[in-house]
């Protein structure tokens, strides 16, 4: 099984959806964000009427879009590590601990995950909740490759 990562900050459009999504492979993205709909996320504000970031999608790169809340961190813990009052290792820490206590692994349908983006909004990888989340899927499912875009 194939999951993928990828954050849109510091991207134009051209490159998030020309450039990294279409010839990646995969088949859909999997919003791992608590907020998808915030006007902070430019063209990949998420609408649930259907918005123009899952049109974009469905024309640009013949993918499929799914919210997955489960994935995304507390408010608690997003507020904590965006004023500074946790670490990265602290915030990384207690992420996975909820991703643990919740037993997401067992909720989850894995089907969509296979050729799946797992999709938020840092830059890069390195201090990001998607590396986590794959990383967690990773170990608690068989075969899993993960690849950041």
């Amino acid at each position: 099984m194939k999951i993928y990562t990828v954050g849109f900050t510091k991207k134009s459009a051209k490159v998030f959806f020309e450039d990294l999504l279409a010839p990646s492979g995969a088949r859909r993205v999997l919003d791992i964000r608590a907020r998808p709909s915030s006007q902070l996320s430019g063209f990949a504000k998420v609408s649930k009427s259907g918005g123009d970031f899952q049109f974009l999608l469905s024309r640009l790169c013949d993918m499929d879009y799914v919210h997955v809340p489960e994935l995304a961190p507390s408010d608690r813990l997003l507020s904590e590590y965006r004023a500074d009052e946790l670490s990265w290792d602290a915030y990384s820490e207690q992420y996975i601990e909820g991703l643990g206590e919740q037993r997401v692994e067992d909720d989850l349908d894995q089907g969509i995950f296979d050729g799946g983006v797992l999709l938020c909004s840092e830059a890069s990888p390195e201090h990001c909740h998607r590396r986590l989340a794959a990383e967690y899927l990773q170990r608690h499912w068989d075969d899993v490759e993960i690849i950041h875009l």
